[in-house]
């Protein structure tokens, strides 16, 4: 291991009340900047050395388990009962954090109430899950906010609902905006997402990826397996569904780009919230018959479709 990258020559505290906040978190940070700055040279080797680093460290095994101990969900078991409430626990599950002979148990699941009267089906790892999950959470985050797609605004860092908002607000109040809307959904798309896919795309550990998508869940006693999704209620889920449905923008843009300025004979723009999104075109037509295929064969590859439903 090269000695610069190194964060193990750091003397570690003794204690969950010891470790030292404010220098862990500037550690990580540290990593974070630098896999970053990897990614958007290519340097897919260097990417995957600095992950390495950064998940078998002590600061970000501290930073994940502070996380997933601290969140409103903390007292949420999965399968084993357990939750890590005392420094005692957090301490230990800390030390214990490791990927050697590594393997998740079942999700919990449980449903949810949506608006609509149905129930959304949530997977509840245990907190040992969630706290590795949250650890390669820290390694994966810079490479997808590297690689996102410019107007994409859920789940992620310093974004919000309302940034969504205005990005369309800027897009259709001009006097020249188009008048046609693609409004579109995907059907199911965290429980549909080809495991094969993100096995193939996302740039993290296989093994521990894989062991995650194939973990299945637990119901009323019975086990399920999983085939593809991730399960929602997995603090990396959204995460890996945004890496997923990344790149469509890109393919909008090199497919109706005539001008130096995106969209501008089309008037073609796209802006998505997680899993729901619109699209603009200059006619019905244009939206139909070329925007939405494009779409749909993009989603078809992810293993995904667009609810007929919910689509306008």
């Amino acid at each position: 291991m090269n000695t610069h990258d190194s964060v193990s020559t750091i003397p570690r505290p003794t204690g969950w009340h010891a470790i030292d906040w404010r220098a862990s978190h500037a550690r990580v940070r540290k990593l974070q900047l630098r896999i970053a700055e990897a990614t958007r040279q290519q340097q897919w080797r260097r990417v995957r050395e600095l992950q390495r680093i950064l998940t078998r460290s002590f600061s970000g095994k501290a930073v994940a388990v502070r996380r997933v101990t601290e969140n409103t969900g903390r007292r949420t078991p999965g399968v084993d009962g357990k939750t890590w409430n005392t420094p005692d626990e957090k301490w230990k599950g800390m030390c214990n954090l490791s990927p050697r002979s590594y393997r998740p148990q079942p999700l919990r699941r449980i449903y949810i109430p949506k608006s609509n009267g149905k129930k959304r089906p949530l997977g509840i790892p245990t907190i040992r899950d969630r706290a590795m999950q949250a650890l390669w959470l820290l390694a994966l985050e810079p490479v997808a906010e590297t690689t996102a797609d410019n107007n994409s605004y859920g789940f992620r860092p310093m974004r919000s609902t309302h940034d969504a908002i205005e990005s369309i607000f800027h897009r259709m109040s001009q006097k020249v905006s188009p008048k046609w809307v693609l409004e579109g959904d995907i059907k199911g798309c965290f429980d549909n997402i080809s495991h094969d896919w993100l096995l193939s795309n996302i740039p993290m550990d296989k093994r521990i990826l894989s062991k995650w998508l194939k973990a299945g869940y637990m119901e009323k006693g019975v086990f399920y397996n999983t085939r593809s999704g991730t399960p929602q209620g997995g603090i990396i889920s959204p995460l890996l569904a945004n890496m997923a449905l990344d790149g469509l923008e890109g393919e909008l843009m090199r497919t109706f780009r005539k001008s130096k300025h995106y969209g501008a004979k089309h008037q073609v723009n796209y802006v998505r919230y997680a899993d729901d999104f619109i699209c603009s075109g200059i006619s019905r037509e244009l939206l139909e018959n070329e925007v939405k295929p494009l779409i749909a064969a993009f989603m078809q590859k992810r293993g995904l479709v667009l609810s007929e439903e919910k689509k306008r």
